[in-house]
């Protein structure tokens, strides 16, 4: 089938090389003529394990290309997918739907026979409403369907996850739509992918839903993690006990400083704006949201706790900047209130991320430096932020000997509290007495 990619972004781009490899003729469109020539010469503006080779081999057999011009491949595409940005809109809170908007204007203008126009960025319930009367009020004639079709990717498992996903979800109640879809996910057939056909707006609901409920488990088990530190229990025990109940189920049970990343902050505030608009608040994400801020705002003061409360002309070694493992995303990242935060209460920061690339733009007066050993030297305490691999395999006989003071902070619990004490070190981490 022929399918074009409006939007080269994280979603649009992952999507775009899989179907590819599926088999699909692909095209990805994007404005942004800058990012277009990087990709048609090879180079992935993102990063994402797995992601060069995937396009790198479906461009050489031809089965991927870019473009800045939607023309042509729209008017022969079977289906139009729109994966543009849907940021939170400043002030608000609420879905910036301008760019979804502006695709769906384009596509009005370019379709030729029956075309599926697929939304696969996420968007509030309605959207999918909104799209269609745009194209028909651009385009009285024109023979489409809409379909809501999220997606559910993990950043560093993402192709992964779009090959072999625990569901598709497709909203849509049109007959000549759904045999489409049925189609372009046709390869997933062998591994007996349930295909979750809906109507439209409950598509577009699973999508908020489903982020919603998994920012609610983090947030419940950080929460259980400062009771832990209160009564002298070990978190990471419990999450394991409680995780063997299949009800409950061990993903998502790991606590930590909050989390961050493009999708949980903005679309559980967005959940909050669309239920308070149809007047049924949703008390425990809204709750869920209040936590979490205020958590990675904390934890700057567990890293002053282990320096006695003084970290004036303190040095502190940081040990991961973006959001999580395996991928350079530093949208809403714990490191973006805890590094601003160590700061303020007279702290110098040096800081190590294997691609925290976006960080040197983000983060202002750090010293960032070529590995972890380099982050940790002369440090008076270390601060672990995000669990990268490599992390958790450090020489930590180096380490404390490159160190002024072994005070080390894990904010992702890597290390062993037994072991941390028997080589020396004073070590703090989450939820563990």
């Amino acid at each position: 089938m022929r399918v074009a990619m409006i939007g080269t972004g994280y979603v649009g781009l992952v999507s775009g090389a899989c179907f590819a490899d599926f088999g699909h003729d692909v095209c990805c469109i994007d404005k942004d003529a800058r990012k277009i020539e990087r990709l048609k010469a090879g180079e992935i503006p993102i990063f994402e394990p797995g992601l060069d080779a995937l396009v790198e081999r479906n461009v050489r057999e031809g089965r991927l290309s870019f473009s800045v011009q939607a023309d042509e491949a729209v008017r022969s595409a079977d289906a139009v997918f729109i994966a543009v940005g849907t940021p939170s809109r400043r002030g608000d809170g609420y879905a910036d739907l301008s760019y979804v908007h502006a695709a769906a204007e384009e596509i009005a203008g370019l379709m030729d026979g029956f075309t599926v126009v697929v939304t696969k960025s996420t968007v509030p319930v309605g959207t999918g409403d909104e799209i269609e009367a745009i194209i028909r009020k651009a385009n009285p004639n024109a023979d489409f369907a809409v379909v809501s079709n999220p997606e559910f990717l993990r950043e560093g498992a993402a192709i992964e996850d779009f090959k072999r996903p625990d569901r598709i979800v497709v909203g849509t109640e049109d007959e000549r739509a759904r045999a489409v879809m049925n189609e372009l996910y046709r390869p997933l057939f062998l591994n007996e992918t349930p295909i979750v056909f809906t109507g439209r707006r409950t598509s577009e609901l699973i999508k908020y839903a489903a982020n919603a409920f998994l920012a609610l488990k983090i947030t419940f088990i950080n929460e259980i993690a400062d009771l832990c530190e209160a009564v002298g229990a070990d978190v990471q025990q419990v999450a394991r006990g409680i995780g063997l109940d299949k009800r409950i189920g061990n993903k998502f049970l790991n606590a930590g400083p909050g989390y961050g990343g493009s999708c949980f902050p903005k679309d559980t505030i967005a959940l909050v704006r669309t239920a308070q608009d149809a007047g049924t608040p949703v008390r425990l994400i809204e709750t869920t949201v209040e936590i979490n801020d205020a958590r990675k705002k904390a934890m700057a003061g567990r890293v002053a706790d282990v320096l006695e409360g003084d970290l004036n002309g303190k040095t502190i070694g940081v040990l991961g900047l973006t959001f999580k493992p395996n991928t350079d995303d530093m949208r809403d990242a714990p490191s973006l209130d805890i590094v601003p935060a160590l700061q303020a209460m007279g702290a110098t920061v040096q800081a190590f991320d294997p691609e925290g690339h976006e960080a040197r733009q983000m983060l202002a007066g750090v010293d960032f430096k070529a590995g972890p050993y380099e982050a940790v030297e002369g440090a008076d305490a270390v601060v672990i932020i995000t669990e990268w691999d490599q992390f958790r395999a450090l020489d930590l006989d180096r380490v404390k000997q490159l160190m002024k003071s072994p005070n080390v902070v894990d904010l992702r619990n890597i290390y062993r509290p037994d072991d941390m004490k028997a080589r020396g070190f004073r070590y703090s981490s989450i939820g563990r007495g």
